[in-house]
């Protein structure tokens, strides 16, 4: 996922974000669909709460259009370490949303949660103005993403999951890079891309949808509390690649800031209720 968004950082002086979402998951809702159509035939674009799958799909097309723009402006560790608040404000979203009980260490992870974002805010804030925040909304957007998925379990097949998701995305991301285009802005104004920006676009197509197919399985064999923690590799491999391929060396404040941040969601995990997994024998 960290090399999707270098790959992704690269073209931050050539081509517009939003232009550059809606290539994205244009070729990902391409690809998932033939996928889909091999695998299950018409009955797999068939899904069984369509609001619900509209939903998801919004989500994932908010969160993504503000992560792309974050990371177009901002350092990569410092959007990836703003973006890791997303398992607190799952935490807390999912008692209203989806009636689950709110425990003692969720409003612990969530005030540690937020030292960490004003560590990590107080000084780019300043520098960068309201840009900064965009990592926080594409957050909250995947947050609320994640809770439509749990409401999404038993609805279909994991490849039609993640085409259903990118099939709504795709339009919404469409019209926002048209809306752009026409805005004046000149950073976003569209043009015919080169092979080069193209293949960077398929790239992170490919290595996206096959990181969370991966998580997906992880998931299923071994349960979330196992996995979910190791997502934060991604925060070491975006340190690195920040710095060798762009030069991005965070400060002190920034890496402290992340590292409360990273604690606070492994608080959750480690305290949130285990559920037995029964071994494989295949």
């Amino acid at each position: 996922m960290s090399v999707g968004d270098a790959v992704i950082k690269t073209m931050a002086s050539e081509f517009s974000p939003l232009g550059v979402a809606a290539l994205r998951f244009a070729l990902g809702a391409a690809g998932l669909s033939a996928l889909l159509s091999i695998k299950e035939g018409r009955q797999g674009f068939r899904p069984r709460n369509p609001r619900l799958q509209a939903a998801r799909g919004f989500c994932l097309a908010a969160a993504t259009l503000c992560f792309f723009s974050a990371i177009f402006v901002l350092p990569l560790a410092t959007a990836m370490a703003l973006a890791f608040v997303s398992p607190v404000i799952v935490a807390l979203l999912s008692a209203p949303l989806l009636g689950e009980k709110v425990r003692p260490a969720v409003w612990i992870a969530s005030v540690t949660a937020l030292v960490g974002v004003g560590l990590i805010l107080r000084p780019n804030l300043a520098a960068l103005g309201l840009v900064t925040l965009l990592p926080l909304l594409s957050a909250t957007f995947f947050a609320l993403m994640i809770i439509a998925n749990r409401a999404s379990v038993g609805q279909g097949s994991a490849l039609s999951m993640q085409a259903y998701v990118q099939i709504v995305a795709m339009p919404l991301l469409l019209i926002a890079a048209a809306a752009g285009h026409f805005s004046g802005v000149n950073s976003l104004s569209l043009a015919m891309p080169d092979w080069t920006i193209i293949a960077r676009c398929a790239f992170v197509a490919v290595t996206a949808s096959s990181a969370h197919w991966l998580v997906y399985i992880g998931t299923q064999r071994a349960g979330a509390a196992t996995i979910a923690p190791t997502t934060y590799i991604q925060m070491l491999v975006a340190t690195v690649l920040g710095w060798w391929w762009f030069g991005d060396v965070p400060d002190i404040i920034t890496l402290c800031g992340a590292a409360i941040i990273i604690g606070a969601g492994l608080l959750l995990w480690w305290t949130a209720p285990q559920k037995r997994i029964m071994p494989r024998t295949d």
